[in-house]
């Protein structure tokens, strides 16, 4: 696979590029300005390691489409990254393909942190039907970031995504390709009292299915094994509050865990196969 990375300027002009086989590392000694954008350019779909800036953990992502582009945060869309990142005048990127054995692994595949609105090219994506009042910091992509720290709001690394009280928010992942999952965990906000939480949340899968998954007033990972099934994309909602007196419950963070599917054969078979997945708290 040949790699490319870029940083280019709002006019479209390229102000550093670095290309390689299979990996390369881009070192660009100046301040960003509003409008620069990073660009990841891939000869062909598949796994890789990406780092963008120091400031943010590598992630195992895949790049479906052949390029990818990251505005570079300015304003309020910062709040939703470490202080520290995109910031100075000297950057260290750098971007990978996987060896196979590390796409096999069994890992959370709802895990991006680079995503953002306006990716449609780096899986997986987080998207939503409300945001709270359009902010980064309660953003549909807080939820796969990674950042887990929950017992405030409002900044990083207390991201989250909140749903503007509207008891039918929902938020689909999509994996950009079939994967095959057997878990799901939920990191429910936990700023309490100024929180309140979900007794349940429901989980459609791309295939039909739908479980239902009892949820506690907690801020410590509530797991739960469901039938394994090959799926593209999951959909959360049927949001149930719980009856408190704080309007206003939130997610941090959701994993889906799995490993790469099996192929098409799999998928077909697996729509065929019986009832709706069952959700068996861990």
């Amino acid at each position: 696979m040949e790699l490319t990375l870029k940083i280019v300027d709002a006019d479209g002009f390229v102000l550093g590029s670095a290309t390689g086989r299979d990996e390369t590392f881009l070192v660009y000694r100046q301040s960003y300005r509003e409008g620069d954008c990073v660009v990841v350019e891939a000869s062909e779909p598949g796994h890789v390691f990406l780092a963008l800036d120091s400031a943010i953990h590598p992630a195992l992502v895949y790049i479906r489409e052949s390029a990818y582009s990251l505005a570079v945060p300015f304003g309020d869309k910062r709040k939703s990254y470490s202080p520290n990142a995109f910031k100075g005048d000297i950057h260290r990127l750098s971007v990978r393909s996987a060896r196979p054995d590390e796409g096999a692994q069994r890992r959370n595949l709802a895990l991006n942190p680079w995503d953002d609105h306006a990716n449609r090219a780096l899986f997986p994506h987080a998207r939503a039907n409300v945001e709270t009042r359009g902010e980064a910091v309660f953003a549909a992509r807080n939820a796969i970031d990674g950042e887990k720290a929950n017992d405030n709001h409002g900044f990083w690394p207390y991201t989250s995504w909140g749903i503007n009280r509207d008891p039918e928010a929902t938020l689909t992942v999509e994996f950009g390709r079939p994967v095959r999952i057997d878990e799901v965990v939920f990191y429910l906000r936990a700023d309490f009292p100024h929180d309140s939480w979900w007794e349940q949340a429901s989980v459609t899968f791309s295939n039909g299915r739908t479980s239902a998954f009892p949820l506690v007033k907690s801020g410590a990972a509530q797991r739960f094994q469901i039938e394994p099934c090959t799926v593209e994309w999951v959909e959360l909602h049927g949001l149930i509050k719980a009856e408190d007196s704080s309007p206003f419950p939130a997610l941090t963070q959701i994993e889906i865990w799995g490993t790469e599917a099996l192929g098409a054969a799999a998928v077909a078979a697996e729509d065929r196969a019986g009832p709706a997945a069952l959700s068996l708290p861990l």
